[in-house]
């Protein structure tokens, strides 16, 4: 089954959720504020994808952080903020049970599909 991993107030949550919806694509949410997110499968998606990607540095999350917490960041310290701030990582993360897609266009999803 399709998992979508996020936070259900995020804009690009709601288009992308509706998106499945209208398109009868089945799918489980996860809600990173009330379910957490666990290190293990957060080290893997930085395996796959790079820390970099998941980290969103647009976020107000990251703007809120001390710039101590900001430099010098490096994978371990970036899974440990996204652990404490789960909503800094970036959604939706999509796992179709073949690889991971990160963020929403209507047009990947389709492809998808």
């Amino acid at each position: 089954m399709v998992k979508m991993y996020g936070i259900p107030n995020c804009d690009t949550i709601k288009k992308a959720r509706r998106w499945l919806d209208d398109h009868g694509v089945a799918y489980e949410f996860h809600d990173y504020k009330k379910a957490g997110v666990d290190e293990a499968i957060l080290t893997a998606w930085t395996g796959q994808l790079g820390w970099e990607s998941l980290l969103n540095k647009r976020s107000t999350t990251w703007r809120q952080l001390d710039e101590a917490a900001k430099a010098d960041l490096d994978e371990r310290q970036a899974i440990q903020i996204m652990l404490a701030h789960p909503s800094i990582i970036k959604r939706p993360l999509l796992d179709d049970g073949k690889q991971l897609h990160l963020g929403f266009k209507a047009d990947q999803y389709a492809q998808l599909f």
